[in-house]
């Protein structure tokens, strides 16, 4: 019996492991090993390059994920959206700042305050519709919101948030 119980226990933390493992390897965040796309800087906990947390897409996908259906103002027709959490990626960076510059590769820039997000939403959008977003499509990377969902979703400082082809956030004080 107590050989069945640690085997059941050695299973269980096997089938647990890769999903701790993905992001840090011996209490250090893990190097990417594809295309960077997505570089945090400012006041957080853990790096991987220099004073920077570096992300390709595998490590993002690796993080817990939500997805939701909605219509944008940029699409046609209702869209399924698939990314991580922005305030898991943030928790998982172990933050201390208290705003979020979120930049897109052509310099725009938008301002959260880390209070103002929802645990679930917005989410950095790593798919849509089941495919890898392009730059063509928004993508690679798109802060997106469950905007059918809540009318608070449904303004224009929202709007003014959902950041597509996303490529660097800064957290400062």
């Amino acid at each position: 019996m107590r050989i069945l119980r640690w085997a059941i226990i050695a299973l269980i933390v096997g089938l647990m492991q890769p999903l701790t493992t993905a992001l840090w390897a011996e209490d250090a965040m893990v190097e990417p090993t594809g295309r960077v796309i997505l570089t945090v800087s400012g006041k957080i906990g853990a790096t991987n390059s220099g004073d920077t947390a570096q992300f390709d897409l595998e490590m993002l996908r690796a993080l817990p994920s939500e997805s939701f259906s909605t219509t944008t103002l940029w699409t046609e027709g209702v869209r399924e959206f698939t990314g991580v959490p922005l305030a898991v990626l943030l928790d998982n960076l172990g933050i201390s700042g208290s705003t979020v510059d979120a930049w897109a590769i052509n310099d725009y820039l938008a301002e959260f305050s880390v209070s103002e997000l929802d645990e679930k939403a917005p989410i950095i959008a790593y798919e849509m519709d089941g495919e890898p977003m392009t730059r063509r499509n928004r993508g690679p990377l798109w802060i997106v919101y469950p905007y059918d969902s809540s009318a608070k979703y449904q303004n224009e400082l929202t709007y003014t948030r959902s950041v597509w082809q996303l490529d660097r956030i800064e957290i400062l004080e």
